[in-house]
């Protein structure tokens, strides 16, 4: 039989390494996770964030000629005919003007189609050396076929499409330069005039495109729609303008339909794209070895600290624990039972010795411990800010509902409402964040009272869940017509906006036949409550807007 000092030797050094892997294998997975996450989000923040500077100077280029063309269109719309030489000049001095106050123009016109005027030409002014815009000798139009879209494109497509329109990268031989162009029509009486249109250097396209990085070895690039390569930084050495980028035939999914997985000469990248408005596709691509980089080396170093603790923690254990005397042996028994969760324990040892004082504290321990595990439970799974439960504890309830579908022997009936508090970001930014929250509890309290008999769940900052089952599961409906009728009656009593209950809400009911798993009913609660979202924001989110159509109750809508 092993003595004392033994079995407590090794339910100590046992317990501490079981407590100490459970905690070191939480924390590798947290930090793989976080890590992961933390990539996703500087990925998709990085290309959003390109997209945007790239949309921004676009559309500084869209509104300049659009600007143009209607102050041009509305002249030519009263001008007879004879007057077309003296509005093309005053267009000349207009679009002048406006042309060097937009960024990165390389040149602006208006031509005129030779079938309307073969005296008036229009004009082109370049601005290829950056001194100034200064005329240039005009294209002669009217050797051309102007129905053929094939050539010269930025004066037949516009002609052939009647709207405004931005044309993909083209050489033009009398600069000598590749350019992208808006390009816009001009009529006279239903008939076409001519074009406006800026040209902007290709290499500002890609200057822009060159300060998009991420990690070391991540890095930006344009295609077409069709995979086409527009700008690559591994242009001329390994690829081609125009050339198609064929790895992404062979790419799936990750998050969404702009997260993607490829490989591209040996090497797996993760990539977010977004769509430009001139049809154009933005990749800000990663290696995914430089992304798992960080959280691995820190995984390293934290298995290792954890080694040297059980080292330290075990050889210190191993030269006191001479000092434990008989007692111990309930006081072993009492640790094992609150170990495996039972804190009634009972000790009656009580002297005044280091036993005596270790039995004491270790009662005032298990004691305070029970108290602290009820206080734990209730921070770990209720919503510090409404008094509702929260994501953890939704996940949690789902996961039984879910046990319940997977029981051939069950068949459960369900639905699934998702609320979301609409212009939360609008309270926060005018009225501060305290406005917000009283906002976000006055519709958790509405929430709560109309459906005082179902489990509610704030699941995001300004997004609550509810799990219908039983009677108000039955009578959904009644409870959505309450529901509407008591945001209606606080909106109409709010003095301002964060005391009023703009949430739109979406309900979808659990359906055995095409319902596989839960997160697929809440799949399509949280689309019925977007689409709701969307009617109530062209009615101004009118709280006495209908936000219910038959899709919120179709059991078979995806």
């Amino acid at each position: 039989m092993h003595s004392i000092r033994t079995r407590f030797t090794l339910i100590a050094v046992c317990a501490i390494v079981v407590a100490l892997s459970i905690a070191t294998l939480l924390g590798v997975l947290s930090i793989k996770k976080l890590g992961e996450s933390d990539a996703d989000q500087m990925l998709h923040l990085m290309c959003t964030t390109g997209a945007m500077n790239l949309e921004s100077y676009f559309t500084d280029v869209e509104r300049s000629v659009e600007t143009v063309a209607t102050l041009v269109q509305d002249s030519f719309n009263v001008m007879p005919y004879e007057q077309l030489d003296s509005e093309v000049e005053r267009a000349r001095n207009l679009f002048g003007r406006v042309a060097s106050n937009t960024n990165g123009v390389l040149t602006y016109y208006f031509r005129i189609d030779p079938q309307f005027s073969e005296s008036v030409k229009g004009f082109w002014y370049v601005n290829q050396d950056g001194s100034g815009f200064k005329e240039h000798e005009v294209t002669d139009i009217s050797q051309y076929n102007t129905d053929d879209t094939s050539s010269l494109v930025w004066f037949t497509v516009p002609k052939a499409t009647g709207e405004g329109i931005w044309l993909p990268p083209y050489f033009t031989e009398n600069l000598n330069a590749r350019v992208i162009s808006y390009n816009m029509p001009i009529y006279w009486n239903d008939q076409y005039i001519g074009v406006i249109g800026i040209e902007i250097e290709y290499e500002t396209l890609k200057h822009e495109v060159e300060n998009i990085r991420l990690f070391e070895n991540g890095y930006a690039f344009i295609l077409d729609e069709d995979s086409n390569v527009i700008y690559h930084p591994m242009m001329d050495s390994d690829l081609t303008y125009g050339e198609k980028l064929t790895v992404f035939d062979y790419q799936y999914l990750l998050e969404g339909e702009n997260h993607i997985h490829y490989n591209y000469k040996g090497v797996d990248k993760e990539a977010v794209w977004n769509a430009l408005s001139n049809g154009m596709k933005l990749y800000v691509t990663v290696p995914i070895a430089e992304i798992n980089s960080g959280w691995k080396n820190l995984i390293i170093i934290i298995t290792i600290a954890s080694l040297v603790v059980l080292v330290i923690v075990s050889c210190f254990i191993m030269r006191y624990l001479n000092h434990i005397t008989k007692p111990l042996r309930e006081l072993t028994e009492a640790a094992k039972q609150v170990d495996s969760g039972n804190y009634d324990v009972s000790l009656e040892y009580n002297k005044n010795d280091e036993v005596g004082m270790l039995t004491r504290t270790f009662k005032q321990l298990v004691a305070h411990t029970k108290e602290h595990i009820s206080f734990l439970n209730k921070q770990v799974y209720f919503d510090a800010l409404t008094s509702v439960r929260n994501k953890g504890a939704y996940e949690i309830y789902i996961q039984k509902i879910q046990d319940k579908m997977d029981d051939p022997s069950i068949e459960p009936e369900f639905a699934i409402g998702v609320f979301d508090c609409d212009n939360l970001k609008h309270i926060n930014d005018t009225y501060g964040h305290d406005k917000g929250d009283i906002y976000i509890k006055t519709a958790s309290s509405l929430i709560c009272k109309i459906y005082s008999r179902s489990p509610v769940f704030r699941i995001g900052g300004d997004e609550f869940a509810v799990i219908l089952e039983d009677d108000d599961y039955l009578n959904r409906e009644a409870l959505l017509q309450q529901f509407r009728k008591a945001r209606a009656e606080i909106c109409e009593k709010a003095e301002n906006d964060w005391n009023q209950v703009n949430v739109t809400m979406g309900l979808a009911v659990y359906d055995p036949e095409n319902d596989t798993a839960v997160i697929d009913v809440a799949r399509r609660a949280d689309q019925c409550m977007y689409e709701n979202k969307r009617i109530r924001k062209e009615n101004n989110f009118s709280c006495t807007n209908p936000d219910s159509t038959t899709l919120k109750f179709s059991k078979t809508a995806k």
